[in-house]
């Protein structure tokens, strides 16, 4: 087990110490309740926690709908990373609802390409002699709630730890320039892209500013959610032009898309057989990694549990993460040791790390309600529910 403080990744160092131990946790052994029983109270308890500790860290698991995302974002990157020639780098678009992990994902993919492009290299490609800058393939940075060309340009040099202080926005752009070129920055992630509002001046003269970023031979990633929906596709160009602004040649609604890939990770559909099989072998992914004494196999899978658990997190896997985890803990403290699905519908869901997250632009999703049992085994659908922060 390995628990400490949780990198930042929207800095050079804490996105350094994250890639290098986002794999490093060692979850806990596995013990049969007859061999949890011969242990000492004290290593009960020990046991026991490191046991919360492997349910708190669950693996981020591949789904058909991240893989899809693998296979466009990676080999994105790859290409952009070794063109030579001095043109415009096509970025891609992460798209789906909040919880859906977009952001682990992407990082993961990045995080990834990182590890191979360093031990391809073994040091910077780029470097310039006599220069001592830090290699740093990737730069992950958040887009600011209130999104503006200078604190979008500032977000990107405080990844970095570059001054940003009495520099106007030409400036700040030109020292954007020279930190992507002089650490070798291959991929700028911006997550929370959909923080933008297209219907207003400053968030579109951001996008301007971050499509500008494409031509500095970078791979540009913009994670968010429901961006078809947020206008950052046609650049709100279309609402402005039914305000009576005219656009100059018309052909401002298709820049972002001409110069960007979209790809949707959505959540998990229940309609179709191959559907629920892709949901079913998902659980069976998360039970393998959970360590409950009086587990079986199939405790996820078996009867109508998958249709329970759906139910319950509408196929969201940040929600069913956020239920098992709450239901792992309920069956340690409780001794009952095995999830069903009547400890489970005790339990609330309820999002309490939602801090820093926007609400206004759908980063936290609707949480169903708890389903009721019919006398036919199915279950009622009250519909979702605000999430409780």
């Amino acid at each position: 087990m390995m628990v400490g403080d949780i990198p930042v990744r929207d800095t050079l160092v804490g996105w350094g110490a994250w890639r290098l131990a986002r794999h490093g946790f060692t979850p806990a052994p596995r013990l049969s309740l007859a061999r949890w029983r011969t242990l000492s109270p004290a290593a009960k308890a020990a046991h026991d926690l490191t046991r919360a500790a492997t349910h708190a860290n669950l693996p981020l698991l591949g789904t058909p709908m991240s893989r899809a995302v693998d296979r466009l974002l990676s080999a994105r990157i790859r290409q952009n990373a070794f063109k030579a020639r001095p043109a415009t780098r096509s970025g891609v678009m992460v798209s789906g609802g909040g919880y859906q992990g977009k952001t682990e994902t992407v990082c993961e993919i990045a995080a990834a390409f990182e590890d191979s492009w360093r031990k391809l290299h073994r040091t910077n490609p780029e470097t310039v002699p006599g220069t001592r800058d830090a290699w740093v393939p990737v730069a992950y940075v958040q887009t600011p709630v209130t999104a503006k060309p200078k604190s979008t340009c500032k977000a990107i040099l405080d990844f970095y730890g570059a001054p940003t202080k009495r520099m106007d926005l030409p400036e700040l752009v030109a020292q954007v320039a020279a930190s992507l070129t002089d650490h070798g920055t291959k991929v700028l992630i911006l997550d929370d892209i959909t923080r933008l509002r297209m219907h207003r001046a400053d968030d579109q003269d951001t996008l301007d500013l971050i499509r500008a970023f494409m031509s500095m031979h970078v791979t540009l990633v913009l994670v968010g959610v429901d961006i078809p929906g947020s206008g950052l596709m046609n650049e709100g160009r279309t609402a402005a032009h039914e305000r009576g602004r005219r656009p100059v040649n018309g052909w401002e609604p298709t820049q972002t898309e001409r110069r960007f890939d979209l790809v949707e990770l959505d959540r998990f559909r229940y309609d179709t057989p191959e559907q629920i099989t892709a949901w079913s072998a998902h659980l069976a992914g998360v039970e393998n990694h959970l360590r409950l004494l009086k587990a079986r196999s199939g405790m996820l899978t078996d009867g109508t549990m998958p249709e329970y658990l759906y139910a319950r997190t509408n196929g969201v896997v940040g929600l069913l993460e956020r239920l098992v985890e709450d239901g792992c803990t309920e069956a340690i403290a409780g001794g009952s040791e095995r999830l069903t699905e009547s400890l489970l519908n005790s339990l609330p869901l309820t999002l309490v790390d939602a801090t820093g997250r926007d609400a206004h632009a759908g980063e936290i999703p609707a949480v169903p309600a708890r389903p009721r049992r019919r006398r036919n085994g199915a279950f009622d659908d009250h519909g979702p529910t605000p999430a409780t922060a």
